[in-house]
């Protein structure tokens, strides 16, 4: 064998490996009995130790030193490999076996915070996570930003710096759209009524598999944060349910089938290697955020979602497609963001990312953090924050050590709307395909210009060859200018 053959023969345990963990996760945060907590941190520091000490192994180093790539793939493959090695081992095995230790005991004890609306009793808690990543970012960054070395976990090749220009180019645009949009007079009639679970878990699964989510390699169940788990030929969701309220589960379904698609269609030949999975979070957000907002919440595929809606549930409030367009739309100063309108979404993640920036440069302290929260979100949207779990403790990622993490939901819109763009260029009859409840053209289309190529390319590199054009946050907003201004007669 040759040192390539060795090398990716020694990833692929690493990598099966890494699965074996994730489904540790999986379990921990869907039917993990709640009193196992404590052990199951012990089982998730026991399996970093083994995959750190893997990454770390000083054979990867003398491979990557006489290996030769005999083409894109495998070029691809070491470019990849050696990143991960640096990065890796630049971090102390005791450091990385501590936080996952801490970020599996933190989970429960968020959820149970959460739960009882007690900021008090997660402080430790993150104060600890806080420490440990910035001890993290201490030794991978040297003399960098050490928040920028946070960012290359989810959004390779991107800083800080890059990311707050963009966003301060997209503030003015969002919060004039949103101005406009609150003071249009217009309010869209919400949808009310009781929806069962067992119902909208059942309509959950059939949307699911429109999307193009293969039950043959995955399953849907509840969580408290839905997340999307696995690669290759396991890939699960989760969703959640309100009785009152079935656009959360219906659309977190559909959100998270697009991140699960994406790690499906990856090209087989990439199975459990450096490329076998999506090539950054970002892109992963291109995926699950287009599946939602341009394919879900569009009016072609609203008006066939209507239909279906009235077949499961029966007569709605709503007397007709276009007002059920206008309801799954409509914009308002939500605390949740995930439950957030696409207009004040982003607004969401702004504040996340310059709250998280501060902290882990030692800008805003743990103490002081639910007031700067608290402060920020009635600057942004007019409302006071009326309880933790729709402030500071509504999110799961901070719990679990995700610092860098949130302003990849943005970067994910600005994908989308540069991919989509290049979709409905390519398929002018998109929106007759979707008022049937086709989804087969959008999907097969992302599926063939970005999915299957899994980390192949660089993130930029990847959208930019699927959408023909730079990577821009224009498409974006002119797309949410449209569309709001035609269901706000702006």
């Amino acid at each position: 064998m040759t040192a390539y053959d060795e090398l990716i023969a020694y990833q692929k345990d690493t990598h099966a490996l890494a699965q074996v963990m994730g489904r540790l996760g999986w379990d921990q945060e869907t039917v993990m009995p709640r009193g196992g907590a404590e052990q199951r941190s012990e089982e998730m520091a026991a399996m970093e130790s083994v995959l750190h000490a893997r990454r770390t192994d000083p054979r990867v180093g003398d491979w990557l030193a006489s290996a030769e790539a005999a083409d894109e793939v495998g070029r691809a493959n070491l470019r990849l490999i050696r990143r991960e090695y640096d990065r890796a081992t630049k971090v102390p095995a005791d450091l990385a076996k501590a936080l996952a230790k801490a970020t599996s005991r933190a989970q429960g004890i968020w959820a149970d915070a959460r739960a009882g609306e007690d900021v008090a009793a997660f402080l430790p808690t993150l104060a600890e996570i806080l420490r440990l990543r910035r001890e993290e970012a201490a030794a991978i960054a040297g003399d960098a930003d050490p928040y920028d070395a946070l960012l290359q976990d989810y959004e390779p090749g991107i800083t800080g710096a890059e990311i707050e220009a963009l966003f301060s180019r997209m503030r003015p645009r969002l919060v004039d759209l949103r101005g406009r949009i609150l003071s249009s007079g217009f309010d869209p009639e919400p949808l009310k009524g009781h929806f069962a679970e067992q119902v909208q878990l059942a309509l959950s699964t059939e949307i699911a598999q429109v999307f193009g989510y293969n039950f043959s390699h995955g399953r849907i169940d509840k969580a408290v944060h839905p997340f999307s788990s696995g690669s290759g030929q396991d890939v699960r969701i989760t969703t959640r349910v309100d009785e009152s309220e079935p656009f959360g589960c219906l659309y977190s379904t559909i959100h998270e089938v697009g991140h699960a698609c994406y790690e499906l269609h990856v090209d087989d030949a990439y199975f459990l290697t450096a490329l076998g999975g999506g090539v950054s979070m970002g892109v992963h957000e291109s995926q699950s955020r287009s599946y939602e907002n341009q394919m879900g919440r569009s009016r072609a595929f609203t008006g066939w979602l209507f239909g279906r809606m009235r077949d499961a549930f029966g007569d709605l409030n709503l007397k007709d497609a276009d007002a059920f367009h206008a309801a799954v739309n409509r914009v308002r100063s939500g605390y949740i963001r995930t439950e957030a309108d696409e207009v004040h979404y982003n607004l969401h993640i702004l504040l996340r990312f310059d709250l998280e920036r501060a902290l882990i440069r030692g800008d805003l302290q743990v103490a002081d953090l639910e007031a700067a929260w608290n402060d920020r979100f009635e600057a942004d949207f007019g409302v006071a924050v009326d309880k933790p779990s729709h402030g500071m403790l509504q999110d799961v990622h901070w719990s679990v050590g995700l610092f860098g993490y949130f302003p990849t939901y943005t970067l994910g819109n600005v994908y989308a709307g540069c991919l989509f763009n290049a979709l409905r260029a390519d398929m002018p009859d998109v929106d007759a395909q979707m008022a049937v409840g086709n989804l087969r053209g959008a999907t097969g289309w992302m599926k063939d210009n970005l999915q299957t190529h899994g980390g192949l390319y660089e993130p930029r590199d990847v959208v930019e060859r699927a959408a023909r054009a730079p990577v821009s946050e224009a498409p974006l907003l002119d797309y949410l200018d449209a569309k709001f201004g035609a269901i706000y007669g702006l």
